[in-house]
């Protein structure tokens, strides 16, 4: 089997490889951190790679040291991903062309290592699927019912509190006070974010495959019922001390408070999945217990 340590000619690929690659998409990463400072929905995408660096340090003990045969499929990936990055391209999708990043780290892994390199850094490349903006018509097909959604829970929640407010649209009506529910305010950009902090959190997770499903599964509720929380505080405050001091104190505020609350919600599910699913205790075999009849055949099986 051949080593996959890095040897000069392997450093000399990684290096061309790597050259290449950032040559190639720099005005796709630059159009990318452009919409990372001008959305709020995307503030988190810089700490996505840096993540996804630790996951590789993390793993470092378990990288491949030998190759097996498979090595040059990473020209596949490496041709899928130009082609997408060229479709991309022709017809102006930007997304499409940050997407194809992803399968080019897969190739470069499978040039470099073959399919135990691709597997130890399977995950590590595709978490950075977190950091690509979503494509503008994703962004409204979400934005829209997120907004009808978290407009129709925060009434229900605000009348189940014993408040007298209805629902006008996205607006929300309470006494002498309309409380318009924006697109800022429909909660996609806690849910993409959350997406990302509960896959990240599976991923350091020493707990069952079932535990790390769970969490991730769990990501939209819980940014959902955060979202309704901001808004439902929100409300009561506008209604308790004026418009006025609700958007010089409150407004933003409520949304400083939304990842606090998704947190402690997540601790809670954590919580609760440990008292759910206790792993079984392994026995110890000097401690086990056999009848006569076992032990007589575990004493034939020695002989």
């Amino acid at each position: 089997m051949e080593s996959a340590r890095m040897t000069p000619h392997r450093l000399l690929m990684l290096s061309l490889l790597g050259a290449s690659v950032g040559w190639g998409y720099w005005p796709v990463l630059a159009e990318m951190a452009d919409k990372w400072v001008s959305d709020p929905q995307y503030s988190h995408a810089y700490l996505v790679p840096v993540f996804s660096g630790y996951l590789i340090w993390r793993a470092r003990n378990d990288a491949p040291q030998e190759a097996d045969g498979s090595m040059w499929w990473g020209a596949a990936f490496l041709l899928g991903a130009v082609l997408l990055r060229l479709v991309g391209a022709i017809f102006g999708y930007t997304w499409l062309q940050a997407y194809s990043l992803i399968p080019v780290l897969w190739g470069m892994a499978l040039l470099l290592g073959g399919w135990p390199a691709f597997r130890w850094s399977f995950w590590p490349s595709a978490f950075l699927f977190f950091m690509i903006p979503l494509p503008f018509r994703i962004e409204i097909l979400l934005s829209q019912p997120l907004q009808r959604l978290a407009t129709s829970m925060s009434v229900y929640a605000l009348q189940a509190l014993g408040w007298p407010a209805f629902q006008e649209g996205n607006v929300i009506v309470l006494n002498a006070h309309r409380i318009g529910v924006v697109t800022a305010c429909n909660g996609l950009g806690m849910l993409i974010l959350f997406f990302a902090l509960a896959a990240g959190v599976a991923t350091l997770l020493q707990r069952p495959w079932i535990d790390r499903v769970v969490v991730v599964l769990s990501a939209a509720p819980i940014a959902i019922f955060s979202n309704v929380i901001r808004i439902v505080v929100t409300t009561m405050l506008y209604d308790a001390v004026g418009t006025y001091w609700g958007d010089l104190l409150f407004h933003d505020l409520a949304g400083w408070i939304m990842m606090p609350i998704a947190l402690g919600l997540l601790w809670l599910e954590l919580l609760a999945l440990s008292w759910l699913f206790v792993p079984a205790p392994i026995e110890d075999p000097e401690e086990l217990v056999f009848s006569q009849e076992e032990e007589a055949q575990l004493e034939y099986a020695r002989r």
